[in-house]
């Protein structure tokens, strides 16, 4: 299976084939394995997140897409669900039903929205998913409030179910969270950082996003009574899954059609950010390499940076990309997803569970930007 599209300006993006010999991967129906995440985890999501007090529940309930501003039932954009997809078929390819994933799905889905409400205030992000963000419309206060009890319901959804296995899914919940502060924390600090070389910047996605994508792939299996062994693997299934994923990500951060993410133009390098694109400009030499660092050193230093034209930016986006940064991050995420796809083949699993794993780690690289 190969898949292409065409990015915003009419660029042509780079085609990524399936890594997958098996055939079955190309009748996977992506669309509902993302729809069954969505429809088996919401009812649970939704009643952990009705437990808050007011006003948070109203504030977490407007950040899901539930009710407007104005709190209005809405029917705003949630998320892909990508997440709790792969915390169920984590379950089936334990041999456990999809059922048995729910809470590691709902709690995996209440850590990566905690981590969203707190990296949209940091980040100075005024949009997610087509709508303001959290913290413009109810304050920076409510952000940080909400972000911290869905970090505590997500525990609570875990360690209510009082099974050995819930605490095991608890432990490994609790250290991909860690993981994701710890990258967060790396991302702010590399803006302020003239050179980071691709090294950290991997290691930074790694915890970042790497981290709860991997949680979310085991997390299911545990709940059904998987050894670590089995649970291991299909975490380095998703952690390389997860640096596939912010490769492509980092790439809609720069180039991404506005109208499909949800975000501004050059929305990255807006907020300074030493994402894997810019980071492999820099560390590529040449004329183009060397124009870019100088025009990044001044961007620092610029008291009018927020006032930059569109050309501005326009202009560092075409020497990474003449540098080399958008096509290396581009075999960077189908290097990562190879790696993913390799893990899975150490799994004992029924096969159409491993067709549809697959099909959603096509899905992932080759999503449109």
């Amino acid at each position: 299976m190969t898949v292409s599209s065409t990015g915003t300006r009419g660029e042509t993006v780079p085609t990524v084939p399936s890594a997958s010999a098996n055939p079955a991967v190309d009748t996977v129906d992506v669309t509902a394995l993302l729809e069954r995440g969505r429809a088996l985890s919401t009812p649970e999501l939704r009643a952990a997140v009705d437990r808050l007090a007011a006003p948070m529940d109203t504030v977490a309930a407007y950040h899901f897409g539930w009710i407007d501003a104005q709190g209005r039932p809405s029917t705003g954009d949630g998320g892909k669900a990508v997440r709790p997809a792969l915390a169920l078929l984590s379950a089936e390819a334990a041999g456990a039903a999809a059922e048995v994933g729910v809470p590691g799905a709902v709690a995996v889905e209440l850590v990566h929205n905690f981590s969203l409400l707190h990296d949209d205030l940091m980040d100075g992000d005024e949009q997610r998913r087509h709508r303001d963000t959290v913290w413009k419309v109810h304050g920076p206060a409510q952000a940080i409030l909400v972000g911290d009890a869905l970090f505590a319901l997500a525990n609570e959804v875990l360690l209510e179910l009082g099974t050995v296995e819930a605490g095991r899914a608890t432990r490994r919940l609790t250290s991909a969270t860690l993981k994701l502060i710890d990258g967060q924390a790396q991302d702010i600090s590399y803006e302020h950082r003239e050179r980071v070389t691709v090294e950290e910047c991997l290691e930074m996605e790694g915890n970042k996003t790497g981290a709860l994508l991997a949680c979310a792939c085991s997390i299911g299996a545990v709940l059904g009574g998987a050894d670590d062994k089995t649970a291991d693997t299909l975490e380095a299934y998703g952690y390389h899954l997860g640096l596939a994923f912010q490769a492509v990500d980092d790439l809609l951060g720069i180039w991404g059609d506005p109208d499909a993410t949800g975000k501004q133009t050059w929305s990255d390098l807006r907020q300074r950010k030493k994402s894997l694109p810019v980071v492999a400009a820099l560390a590529a030499g040449g004329p183009a390499s060397t124009r870019l660092a100088e025009l990044l050193a001044a961007d620092a230093k610029s008291n009018d940076f927020d006032s930059f034209s569109e050309a501005e930016f326009a202009t560092r986006a075409a020497l990474i990309e003449e540098a080399g940064g958008r096509e290396w991050t581009s075999q960077e995420a189908r290097r990562q997803h190879t790696v993913a796809i390799e893990a899975l083949r150490r799994v004992d699993m029924p096969e159409l569970v491993r067709a549809q794993l697959t099909a959603l780690a096509d899905f992932v690289v080759v999503r449109k930007r």
